[in-house]
């Protein structure tokens, strides 16, 4: 039997193949299932989305499918977010080489910085009625980290460890803090009260998008932060 060698690890090709070719079968069996079983008259989302808009707590029928509609499925995007950084810190990593940054570079910083922080809050505002939301606020966060650690404005993530790991689990953290909470009020996990929508997913998107931000900027260095002795 055929061996290959990667990351240091020997691995029999032939039970991988059988492993492959198992979960592949699974997967079609699961795809064919879901197929068959679709209903006979397709339903309108859209329009179902946009008849309930006014109970979502927002006017754009994005947010209102993503934060409200299907919440759940938006938390579970954050926790894979969240599972992508716990699997890229087990690599261990070594951490990038520092060097001097080009002071073009580091002048940019300076300029792009505030107005980094005001686009993202403009997005996250105004995601309840215009396209924006958490996940376009989180993005110029990360690259604001990136941006900050390259011009060494951030020198160590261990300096700052403690911090990092709250601000990963905030986002996820509140929100299922929140969607577990409502259940008292309607009897069903991630349902909001019409009156609380609002302020609930305003509750929610604000430290996603941190989460959001800290993760990818995170993801772009890959390596953990050291645990101190």
């Amino acid at each position: 039997m055929s061996e290959d060698k990667a990351w240091g690890i020997r691995v029999r090709r032939g039970p991988v193949r059988a492993l492959v070719a198992l979960v592949g079968m699974l997967l079609a069996l699961v795809l064919g299932w879901s197929v068959l079983t679709l209903p006979e008259q397709p339903v309108d989302l859209a329009r179902e989305s946009r008849a309930a808009l006014d109970e979502s707590g927002v006017s754009n029928p994005v947010t209102a499918v993503l934060m409200n509609f299907r919440s759940y499925d938006t938390f579970l995007e954050i926790g894979v977010l969240l599972l992508a950084v716990i699997c890229v810190w087990a690599l261990r990593l070594p951490p990038p080489q520092e060097s001097a940054p080009p002071r073009l570079l580091i002048a940019l910083a300076r300029l792009l910085s505030p107005i980094m922080v005001l686009v993202a809050a403009y997005l996250l505002w105004v995601g309840s009625s215009e396209p924006g939301g958490e996940f376009q606020s989180g993005a110029v966060l990360g690259a604001l980290g990136v941006l900050l650690v390259l011009v060494g404005a951030v020198r160590s993530l261990s300096n700052h460890r403690g911090k990092l790991l709250a601000g990963l689990v905030a986002g996820y953290g509140v929100f299922l803090l929140v969607g577990v909470a409502v259940a008292f009020a309607t009897g069903t996990v991630f349902e909001y009260p019409r009156d609380l929508a609002y302020t609930l997913i305003m509750t929610i998107e604000v430290p996603a998008a941190i989460s959001i931000g800290l993760a990818l900027a995170v993801l772009f260095f890959a390596a953990p932060p050291e645990v101190d002795e």
